[in-house]
This record gives C-alpha cells, sequence and structure tokens, in this order.
C-alpha cells in the first residue's frame, strides 16, 4: 500500500493532505499542491484534474518543488494523481500502429528502449496492457515526458490521456515491484 501527502506550499509548508489511493480533484481538499513527500509505495502525479495532461512518476522520497517533480514547467501545481498498485507476476502488452488496434502490431513481455529501432513501428497509437503496469515515454532510452498506463484497452491515444498531438512514443517500460 502506497501513502503521499501533499502540500500547498513549496518545502512541505501549509496545508497538506494525505492518501493511499487516486485522487481525481485534490483542489477539493487543498487550494492548490506545490510540494509532496511519497512516504511508500509509487504515484503518478499530474498537472490536470481527472489525470490529465503532464504526468511524472513520484517514487518514494522528498519532491519540495513541484517543478524539480515534473521535471518541466508545468501549471502552478499538481491537480491529481494515481496510486499504482504492486504487481508480481507477467508483464504483457501489444501495441499496435494506429487507433483501434490498426496496423502492425507487437507484444512486449519487457522494456523497450526504442519502439523504432525494436520493432521498425513508425507510430503508437493505440494499445491493449494484458498484465502489469507501463510507462510510454516520449522518445528512446525513456527520456521525455511519460505516460502510465494500468492493465486495460487504449483505442487512441486520448484514452492514454492523450490528445492525437501531444507526443509520439519513443519508448516502453514496466513499472517494476521495486517503487
Amino acid at each position: 500500500m502506497g501513502r503521499i501527502i501533499f502540500y500547498e506550499d513549496r518545502n512541505f509548508q501549509g496545508r497538506s493532505y494525505e492518501t493511499s489511493s487516486d485522487c481525481a480533484e485534490l483542489t477539493s481538499y487543498l487550494s492548490r499542491c506545490n510540494s509532496c513527500r511519497v512516504e511508500s509505495g509509487c504515484f503518478m502525479v499530474y498537472e490536470r484534474p481527472n489525470f490529465m495532461g503532464h504526468q511524472t512518476l513520484a517514487r518514494r522520497g522528498e519532491y519540495p518543488d513541484n517543478q524539480r517533480l515534473m521535471g518541466m514547467t508545468m501549471s502552478d501545481c499538481i491537480r491529481s494523481c494515481r496510486m499504482i498498485p504492486m504487481h508480481r507476476g507477467p508483464f504483457r502488452m501489444r501495441i499496435y500502429e494506429r487507433e483501434n488496434f490498426g496496423g502492425q502490431s507487437h507484444e512486449l513481455m519487457d522494456d523497450c528502449d526504442s519502439i523504432q529501432e525494436r520493432y521498425r513501428l513508425s507510430d503508437c497509437q493505440s494499445a491493449q496492457v494484458l498484465d502489469g503496469h507501463w510507462l510510454l515515454y516520449e522518445q528512446p532510452h525513456y527520456r521525455g515526458r511519460m505516460v502510465y498506463l494500468r492493465p486495460g484497452e487504449y483505442r487512441s491515444m486520448r484514452d492514454m490521456g492523450m490528445g492525437p498531438m501531444d507526443m509520439r512514443i519513443g519508448s516502453i517500460r514496466r513499472i517494476m515491484e521495486s517503487c
């Protein structure tokens, strides 16, 4: 079980809100969120409500300033979070070149540092996560913006939490139990 504490101001100041589960709208509890502390587990934190916008993985540790956590300039604060449950067992994911599971497809069971080099896949527009929890990265070698996918079907980039032109997928990594 994970636990994260959000603070209104930088450096863990101001009012706080603690959760061990998903929270679609942090402003229901805090007027803003500018720092956080992950006591245990892993969480995805998002710049917009309902798990939308830029997102990043927050592992156990202290994040006194959201801009350090997110690695980019984002809006003024974190607006939602999703707890990533521990997964023990196999990892399986199928990626597709086009929306609605069209075009070329490939099954992944481990990390892929470049989908273009490994699969000669020009783009990834839909996916089915069969087992495990995964991070999709904008660039090869696990760099750039990221998107979290849990088990389920993602018929389009919008289903993955992105607009159609937000980003391309360059690499994919499993979220291992060592969060």
